[in-house]
């Protein structure tokens, strides 16, 4: 059983389901620490005192908040676990909506909430149940850390998961990204369309989608504690330069479909419209002035 981060309850109306929150995944990269390359000796950061110059122990240490120059205000958890605010023991529904109507840019970390205790058990199954049938997600409101956070409730298998949220003006707008100007024809809508549906897939699951860099990363280390000699490193290839991107979309769509075992030969992408041809001007044959006759 995972480490539980917060224990309160879920606000859902007049029904109140007492919880634990636990954090629903985990890390598996490689962890590095500092060492001093001359002797390979531990490198750590200590906590010295400015005014004693002395290290501190973690328990002489806490939080503060600087209000003036000289004038630190210190705060405490318990100053924080006491906040004035309903949401500080209580994650408060406040409304639902369908998980389309929530970009995804503002959905962040994941935790599992746990029904604390036997008296729970029932009105979390019935919140749970009651979501899975109206197929959309709780939006509530709860503080952790020193604030306040939106939170978003959703099923995933029989537990319910809150995952933060950020607030809406914690997102910048896209405009500030400077979006590209081009237009692209239909047809070249309808290539990436087919080049999408030939690497379509029900699933995640596969070679394509495991962590690459910790294997290899892994090798390295091996090597070098055995010392051996690194493992090669494949040559990247160069990103070519798109002239004509129908001819790139159609490439694309053999050789996905090549990859998956189908049948390599592309029917449905469209063809590239040729350009019309405007008919040649005649030109004008150029007009000479005639002379005058001369009269007698």
């Amino acid at each position: 059983m995972p480490r539980t981060i917060w224990s309160g309850a879920i606000s859902f109306g007049l029904v109140t389901v007492p919880c634990h929150v636990v954090s629903a995944t985990e890390s598996h990269s490689i962890q590095f620490h500092q060492y001093h390359l001359e002797d390979m000796s531990r490198v750590r950061v200590k906590k010295i005192c400015e005014i004693e110059d002395r290290e501190l122990a973690q328990s002489e240490i806490g939080k503060g908040y600087e209000y003036a120059k000289d004038q630190v205000v210190a705060i405490s958890d318990e100053d924080l676990r006491e906040l004035p605010l309903p949401t500080a023991k209580a994650i408060e529904i406040k409304a639902f909506v369908p998980l389309e109507s929530i970009d995804p840019i503002r959905i962040g970390e994941g935790y599992y909430l746990t029904p604390d205790g036997q008296v729970a058990s029932k009105p979390y199954k019935l919140l749970r149940q009651a979501l899975e049938r109206s197929s959309k997600v709780a939006v509530a409101k709860y503080a952790w850390s020193g604030r306040e956070r939106l939170g978003l409730l959703r099923v995933r298998g029989d537990a319910i998961v809150l995952h933060a949220m950020r607030w809406p003006d914690e997102v910048r707008d896209p405009a500030a990204v400077d979006p590209p100007h081009e237009t692209v024809s239909d047809d070249e809508i309808e290539g990436a369309l087919a080049l999408m549906e030939s690497m379509s897939r029900d699933d995640l699951d596969g070679p394509e989608f495991e962590d690459a860099y910790t294997d290899a990363l892994a090798k390295i280390i091996e090597a070098k504690r055995e010392d051996r000699e690194l493992p090669e490193a494949p040559e990247p290839e160069k990103p070519a330069q798109v002239l004509d991107l129908m001819a790139a979309l159609t490439e694309s769509v053999q050789k996905a479909k090549a990859s998956r075992g189908e049948d390599a030969d592309v029917h449905e992408m469209p063809k590239k419209k040729a350009a019309k041809k405007q008919p040649a001007k005649k030109t004008a044959a150029k007009k000479t002035a005639r002379k005058p006759r001369k009269t007698a």
